[in-house]
């Protein structure tokens, strides 16, 4: 077997999944983006397993570690994700802002800071 297929393969999946994590905004789906990343980085590292004949298998061991961690990844963030939506009733990234954190001088830290300073010379 030639080590360019799995390679090729396992490139396409992670741009796949690279474009999913940036372009959607539904959570679920950057969730299954991450996972496909994931399984992507599992198909090098069987691939590259297979490729170097490695006695202890190596890469096939590390894969099985990678699975359990992103399935307990999986978990844990689709549960963060329902209790968010059932809270807010959307699952969309960019409506959530209830974690972060406001300036010190009580202004919005989102602003741009022309913005706070045209406020700053208007309250004057």
């Amino acid at each position: 077997m030639h080590l360019a297929y799995p390679t090729v393969l396992a490139a396409l999946l992670f741009c796949v999944g690279l474009y999913g994590v940036l372009a959607r905004r539904n959570a679920i789906l950057v969730l299954m983006s991450v996972e496909l990343m994931l399984n992507a980085v599992n198909l090098n590292l069987v691939a590259f397993d297979v490729w170097l004949r490695d006695a202890l298998h190596a890469g096939q061991a590390l894969t099985l570690f990678t699975i359990a961690i992103a399935a307990a990844e999986i978990g844990i963030g689709l549960a963060i994700v329902l209790l968010v939506y059932r809270n807010r009733g959307t699952a969309d990234i960019d409506r959530l802002r209830d974690l972060r954190e406001d300036a010190e001088d009580g202004t919005d830290a989102t602003e741009r800071p022309a913005d706070r300073d045209e406020k700053a010379e208007a309250a004057a």
